[in-house]
């Protein structure tokens, strides 16, 4: 009995411990590209596409981006621009401004940039860089009662698997996959379940500034 008491009592700390060690480690040097808050990213046609061709920069020749704070209020430059590294074989090519059309997250726009094997997607406030070799070190804002803080969160390396990005925490199992299929841009997520978007050229007027990131991804 005092051993499946010491047992369940391990399990319950493992959450908090998690949550301890997102909160309180500190974060990496921030070495986000200038340009990146250099104006207003909203203004941008995300329906021209850069051209992959190679005839630029590489994508490691850009420094990896953060989350600003606790999080942007004016929607970012293009973190890659410049980058022009043709995708590894087997990547799909899901660049662009995307919008929810799923009735649960309407509202929900975000910018997906690929360049070599980084994926940058900016959405709610929030900016997730990763790479194969490169975890996105991301916060989100989080309330436990009365109390509001930034949480350290989405640790997480990607890889092309069955056509389909997968977002893989701390580089183990598997949490989020992006991908195209017949023709739209789908996502899953363990709290949202699966969603799906359309192309959109411009950012709406809801997602330029201050976003609800409520629904931070």
């Amino acid at each position: 009995m005092r051993k499946f008491l010491i047992a369940f009592a391990v399990l319950l700390s493992l959450p908090v411990l998690v949550f301890l060690t997102a909160w309180l480690l500190p974060r990496p040097t921030d070495a986000t590209p200038a340009w990146v808050f250099d104006g207003d990213g909203s203004e941008l046609d995300y329906c021209e596409l850069p051209v992959l061709d190679g005839s630029g920069l590489m994508a490691r020749d850009i420094a990896q981006a953060h989350t600003p704070g606790c999080g942007y209020t004016v929607f970012p430059q293009p973190i890659l621009k410049g980058c022009t590294e043709p995708l590894p074989e087997g990547a799909q090519d899901i660049r662009g401004l995307w919008q929810s059309i799923d009735p649960r997250l309407p509202e929900h726009v975000e910018r997906v940039e690929m360049c070599g094997d980084r994926v940058v997607v900016t959405t709610q406030g929030v900016i997730h860089d990763h790479a194969t070799d490169m975890l996105s070190n991301d916060v989100v804002p989080s309330e436990i009662g009365p109390l509001t803080f930034c949480l350290r969160t989405s640790q997480a390396t990607t890889t092309w698997e069955d056509d389909k990005l997968h977002f893989k925490l701390l580089g183990g199992p598997t949490v989020v996959t992006r991908f195209i299929k017949d023709g739209v841009y789908q996502w899953t997520h363990p709290r949202f379940g699966h969603i799906k978007m359309k192309r959109i050229c411009k950012v709406p007027e809801h997602a330029r500034t201050s976003p609800d990131r409520s629904h931070a991804l």
